[in-house]
């Protein structure tokens, strides 16, 4: 290849003759790297070989390929066996298993993998009954144990070790053990003692006490003083399945002295295993074997770590947390002390030697040091929650914090990645002093690394409800209030992890915002994030992070507190969505559609989504039909009977319109299909129906909690306005109350429980107890069957809610809620929400449900003006 041409001529192309002389050179390479391509096709000769007759069956295809095939050809019908065996296993075991063993005796890696692989699939899937398996297979894997090559032996180990698990006490006295006292001999071979190393750990679950101790430990003994230190080390790390099989006394006299010794072996590798099998021995061992035995080891053994090899260092950590909960409670204080010191030491360890040189200048030996530092103060974060259960967490401050500072602000992202797995794990073991870890959650949220703001966002919702219940105050109107950098750290993670590929964690981020209403303030949410919500369903090219912010948008919408930002995001969700000039806007609006019926009450997606869904069915682009056309189904479900009755019409003829007019011959297949599924979908009632309980039950819970959100913003507007009059205003404003009966109290309190009746609702403990839920509403869980919500109404009013006055139905009560609401006077309205340009919506409330063209306006209309002459009239 040339070299690149030189700056002066590198904007135009250089069609000079050596130019093209060195196009012709790298074509001529191309060609030469063909040529093996074209060497390696099969000859006529050779592709006669490989073919086989058709007529042939299974087995004699078999057969013939392990008798005169090549060697691709016998292992793919080695790894054909299991097959073979639950087709014919009679056939199999006769005919083909002879061959098999006949091959394997000259077979080379592959082969011999793929037939460990093969008796083992066989064996788990029973093919066979294990005295036949035994019979015909375990002969060949004990052959085959001690194969040159280290990979097929372990292949054929984990097979042994499975069957081991299924064969009877019998066959396994005759067939292993019995073997296996020759086999772990010194005069065998390395490999040969190593694998009856593991063996032996695996036999000792199969056999009673008796027959282990006058059995087996004395092989046990033998290979934990054998000449190798890598037989003394496979051999140790198996004494913790020997002592599970022995029981606590015979551990305590048998396998104790030999771990004892094995812990002060020359060896370093021995010395480890030692360590890792007393660690994860300590629960089989009582106060007195910890305290006099277990913990002189231990601490020996950490004393030494520093002076030996980094690899010793790594164990230490990664088990330290299970050494201090294993030995808690027989620490002296300075024990203690000393322990908690060394933990710390670890999880500093290297950073002293940080240093701003280039790390091509570093020698290699450094560099591979301080990866093992690196692995050790990750294995420190791991452990960071067992260390504070160790140090108490009512001393976190004072002995832990800083070192939880040093691991949240490590240069390495490992560490900080592991530490940011564990905060939730901290934090709920910290409880009332989460707050002490405000500031590091802000840190990780702003980490330059996308992996730690992934690792932190899995238990982002229940970090936040934490630190928002939990602190020096729980007081939920001062959510955050000491946290002024969350809202700015949570914004700056999303517009990070959007600026980067890894559209994954932007995708988990969106939808863990959703528990924001739980958290922070509606006002905060609507200003800070929606907007933000807005922008990604609009410009965002990754569909996924599209649908996360449409489904987080619509949970905002649902738990915001003021109408007017209610009506203004419903707003932009119909004009620059579902009426956008781009068709993936038009296909997202479906998408959202899908969210609302979802997660609102259909009565709230029939009044504001339900004409302007169902107008898309006249779209130009193909797409967009084809996909309201999957989302009728759940259109229709959202309405009931007989009040949706004019809304079932208007989506009868729109489907009409779809069959005799759709030219598009996909979109008239998925319209066909739907219609038939629309036939048969039963109707909701506006009555309760046995068949729809729960369903209908969920969806007056969700339309409670929206009725209770427009009554709680009313009482809240209520109480400021009060508390803004002069106290004879007020004065006289009670002696008001106290001789005339009010009007707008009554049409607020459509869902306080207990029985309708003529007393007007309007005493101070009401108010009193409805503001308490306006100001506690965003502390409510928001799952999926709003169970908390039971409280706001009692089941005797599940079918309807009743006025005290007008005696208006369900319907017409949440007809004139809305427009209540609406209804404001000029100067607190602004424009885009005045009476006079209202949203496109369907009123599902009618005065008469025997009459659908009568509906709740008229009603309305007296109240309408109550409540103004009610604003005027102080």
């Amino acid at each position: 290849m040339h070299p690149p041409p030189p700056p002066a001529a590198a904007a135009a192309m250089d069609f000079s003759q050596n130019s093209l002389f060195g196009y012709m050179e790298d074509l001529q390479e191309l060609t030469i790297i063909e040529r093996p391509v074209r060497r390696s096709l099969k000859t006529p000769e050779e592709i006669e070989r490989l073919t086989v007759d058709e007529d042939l069956s299974d087995i004699e295809r078999a057969v013939y390929l392990l008798s005169a095939g090549q060697d691709i050809q016998g292992t793919s019908v080695i790894a054909n066996l299991p097959y073979l065996m639950r087709q014919n296993p009679a056939e199999t075991l006769r005919r083909v298993l002879p061959k098999v063993r006949e091959v394997l005796h000259v077979a080379g890696v592959e082969m011999q993998l793929t037939a460990a692989v093969s008796f083992l699939t066989i064996l788990q899937e029973d093919s066979v009954s294990i005295h036949t398996y035994a019979h015909s297979f375990l002969q060949v894997i004990l052959l085959h144990l001690e194969h040159r090559d280290a990979g097929v032996s372990n292949a054929w180990l984990e097979t042994l070790l499975f069957v081991i698990e299924v064969l009877p006490k019998e066959t396994l006295r005759h067939e292993i053990l019995n073997p296996l006292v020759s086999k772990a001999q010194l005069s065998q071979t390395v490999q040969s003692r190593l694998v009856s190393c593991k063996i032996l750990g695996k036999l000792t679950n199969k056999f009673d006490a008796h027959t282990i101790k006058r059995e087996i430990l004395p092989l046990v003994k033998s290979l934990c003083q054998d000449v190798d230190y890598d037989v003394r080390s496979c051999m140790c790390r198996q004494l913790e399945n020997i002592a599970q099989g022995i029981g606590t006394e015979l551990t305590k006299s048998a396998v104790l002295p030999e771990l004892i010794e094995l812990s002060r072996d020359e060896s370093s590798s021995v010395r480890l295993a030692a360590f890792e099998t007393l660690v994860n021995l300590l629960d089989i061992f009582d106060t007195d074997d910890r305290s006099q035995t277990i913990l002189p080891l231990v601490k020996s053994f950490c004393e030494k770590s520093f002076k030996a090899d980094e690899s010793i260092l790594i164990s230490l950590s990664f088990h330290l947390g299970k050494l201090c909960h294993g030995l808690y409670g027989i620490f002296t204080p300075d024990q203690h002390l000393r322990f908690l010191e060394f933990y710390k030491k670890l999880c500093t360890l290297g950073l002293q030697q940080e240093n701003g040189h280039n790390e091509n200048q570093i020698p290699p030996q450094i560099l591979e040091q301080e990866k093992k530092y690196i692995s050790v103060r990750k294995n420190c974060a791991y452990n960071f929650p067992a260390m504070i259960v160790f140090v108490d967490p009512k001393n976190f401050h004072m002995e832990l914090y800083s070192t939880f500072f040093c691991l949240c602000h490590d240069p390495e992202v490992p560490v900080r990645y592991t530490i940011a797995i564990c905060f939730y794990e901290v934090s709920k073991l910290l409880n009332s002093g989460v707050y002490l870890i405000h500031k590091e959650l802000i840190t990780l949220l702003q980490d330059e690394s996308l992996e730690v703001l992934d690792a932190l966002i899995d238990h982002l919702p229940e970090i936040l409800e934490l630190m928002s219940t939990g602190g020096e105050s729980s007081v939920q109107e001062n959510k955050f209030s000491s946290l002024p950098d969350l809202i700015p750290a949570l914004t700056a993670a999303e517009q990070r992890a959007a600026a980067s590929l890894k559209w994954r964690t932007h995708e988990k981020l969106l939808q863990k915002y959703a528990c924001l209403p739980h958290v922070i303030s509606s006002d905060q949410i609507y200003y800070r994030f929606l907007q933000r919500m807005f922008t990604i369903m609009m410009t965002n090219n990754v569909l996924p992070v599209q649908k996360a912010a449409s489904r987080t948008l619509c949970i905002f919408l649902r738990y915001n507190r003021k109408q007017e930002q209610r009506y203004e995001v419903i707003q932009k969700l119909i004009e620059q969505l579902g009426q956008g000039k781009s068709y993936w806007n038009r296909l997202r609006f479906l998408d959202t559609c899908e969210f609302i019926i979802e997660i609102f009450s259909k009565s709230f997606f029939c009044k504001y989504f339900f004409l302007p869904a169902i107008e898309l069915t006249h779209d130009p682009v193909a797409n967009v039909r084809m996909k309201l056309c999957n989302l009728l189904p759940k259109v229709k479900s959202t309405l009931k009977i007989p009040a949706d009755k004019h809304l079932l019409q208007q989506l009868e003829m729109c489907v009409r319109k779809l069959l005799c007019q759709e030219k598009d011959k996909d979109v008239l297949a998925i319209v066909k299909r739907t219609v038939l599924e629309l036939d048969r979908m039963e109707m909701s009632m506006d009555a309760f129906q046995k068949k729809f309980y729960e369903k209908d039950l969920l969806d007056q819970e969700k339309e409670r909690e929206e009725l209770l959100l427009l009554e709680m913003e009313q009482l809240e507007k209520d109480k400021q306005q009060n508390d803004a009059r002069p106290m004879s205003d007020k004065t006289f404003e009670k002696k008001r109350r106290d001789t005339k009966t009010p009007t707008l109290p009554k049409s607020i309190s459509v869902s306080v429980p207990g029985p309708s009746s003529g007393t007007p609702s309007t005493s101070k403990e009401i108010k009193k107890s409805k503001l308490i839920r306006s100001q506690s509403f965003n502390s409510q869980a928001f799952h999926a069957k709003y169970g908390n919500l039971d409280k706001c109404a009692s089941k005797s009013s599940a079918g309807t809610y009743t006025s005290s006055v007008s005696g208006l139905t369900k319907t017409s009560m949440i007809s004139l809620t809305d427009d209540s609401f609406r209804t404001r006077n000029a100067s607190s309205a602004p424009a885009s929400f005045s009476p006079n340009a209202p949203l496109p919506s369907t009123s599902r409330g009618t005065g008469n449900s025997a009459d659908p063209k009568s509906s709740g306006s008229k009603d309305a209309q007296p109240r309408k003006a109550t409540l103004k002459s009610r604003k005027s009239n102080p």
